[in-house]
This record gives structure tokens, C-alpha cells and sequence, in this order.
């Protein structure tokens, strides 16, 4: 798919439904679109709404090794809430092993180098393989979520790896999401109940503050503009 394409769609997107979306890459993409969720709300939507159109859609996730216990059951509690199976992505452990006794357990703390490096190996890895047979990848970015993701567009080549990717909720806000979540009563993360808004890793991951956006929970000790994993890399 080139920029033209891209752009064309983006503009004929404007006036579909997230479910439109899907059916439309599902349609023309099918047995090679798949959705990454990492249990978020808009992830569990789309869950849903994958489920909807057409259960054979691939859902997969990515174990760090350091989520919460409330994700953990959040994974199993959406499997059987859906009747869908969650594919986990692990880390390779060697190389978590490598990492860990090289610089420390906490390493992510000490300087950005090591958390874009912790990113990589518990995420960045599995993700890659993840995506292998894939040419269409799904997720849960909305445009008002943190200042990383102003301007996002619901279709965008992802040239780190060679994908399209799908963000059917681009547009929608915080209230949108909470008002699908409650009126379609879909399992969510517990901690959404305890301030947080924006749920990754348990070390580096706080409930917000007011005032913060979104993700103001994530990597809270660096500067807005790195607070990125390196999974929605922009091109």
C-alpha cells in the first residue's frame, strides 16, 4: 500500500464506524490481520468488535514478565468473557537475563537508554514475532490519549514493520470509550477503578495525577515527548 492509497482511505474512513474499518481490512486482507491488545479499554473493545465480525481474527498479547496480577487475570477473564483465545507473546529469557545481570532488575529508573532498551527486549522482540505472517495490525491509539499521538490518522504505514496499521478509535474520546465499555458491560482492568487511565508495566506505571493526560501514568520520571515504547514508533 503506498501513501496514496493510504491517504485515500484515510479520507473514505472518515465517515466509517470502527467496525467498518475492521470488516473492510478483514475483507481484503483476510487470514493476515490480526489485533495486538494490551488489555486496555479500547483494546477490549476492539476485542469485542473483532469477536463481532469474525472470531478466525488473530488476538494476541505481549507478557513482559512485569505486568500487573490484575492484567494476568484481565487475560483470562476476556478469553472466556469473549469464548476467544488470546495468543502471549513472551520475551526471550536469555536475553532478559543478560539484560538483568548487565546493568539491574530496575534498570528502566536509572536513564532512558535502559528503558528503551528494556522496552525492546521484553516488547519489541515478541512483538516482531508476533507480526510475522501479517500485513494488517489493529490497535487501541486514540488521538487524544498524549501529545505522542496528536494528529494520528485511523490508517498509517508502519515502515519499522512493514505493516498497515488500524486505528479504528482514532477519534474517539475517554467518554466515548467508558460509555461503550459500560453499555456493552466488557471486562476491564480493575485498576481503571484506582486512578490509572493508561496500564503497561507495573514498575513503570502509576495511577494519573490531575491535570496529566492520559498516559501521564507511563514512565512518569521522563519528558512527554519519549513516553513511547517503541511499538507505535512514528515514521
Amino acid at each position: 500500500m503506498n501513501s496514496k492509497e493510504v491517504k485515500d482511505l484515510n479520507i473514505m474512513f472518515k465517515e466509517y464506524t470502527p467496525q467498518q474499518m475492521i470488516e473492510y481490512f478483514q475483507k481484503n486482507y483476510s487470514g493476515e490481520v490480526a489485533l495486538s491488545t494490551s488489555l486496555s479499554m479500547e483494546d477490549q473493545i476492539l476485542t469485542k468488535m473483532v469477536c463481532d465480525i469474525d472470531k478466525t481474527i488473530r488476538v494476541f498479547t505481549l507478557d513482559t514478565g512485569r505486568l500487573f496480577s490484575e492484567t494476568y487475570d484481565l487475560i483470562d477473564k476476556t478469553s472466556k468473557h469473549f469464548d476467544k483465545n488470546i495468543e502471549v507473546f513472551f520475551p526471550d529469557s536469555s536475553a532478559v537475563e543478560e539484560m538483568v545481570n548487565h546493568h539491574s532488575i530496575n534498570l528502566f529508573y536509572d536513564n532512558v537508554e535502559n528503558r528503551k532498551l528494556c522496552c525492546k527486549i521484553r516488547k519489541m522482540e515478541p512483538l516482531s514475532r508476533a507480526f510475522k505472517g501479517l500485513k494488517v495490525w489493529i490497535c487501541g491509539l486514540r488521538q487524544e490519549q498524549s501529545i505522542t499521538r496528536y494528529g494520528l490518522d485511523p490508517v498509517e504505514i508502519d515502515a519499522q514493520n512493514g505493516l498497515i496499521k488500524v486505528s479504528p478509535l482514532y477519534n474517539w474520546s475517554l467518554k466515548d470509550v467508558k460509555e461503550y465499555i459500560n453499555k456493552n458491560s466488557i471486562p476491564y482492568n480493575a485498576l481503571f477503578d484506582s486512578g490509572f487511565s493508561s496500564i503497561g508495566c507495573q514498575p513503570c506505571t502509576r495511577a494519573v495525577k490531575d491535570g496529566e493526560d492520559e498516559r501521564g501514568g507511563r514512565w512518569w520520571w521522563e519528558d512527554a515527548n519519549t513516553k513511547e515504547c517503541g511499538l507505535h514508533k512514528k515514521n
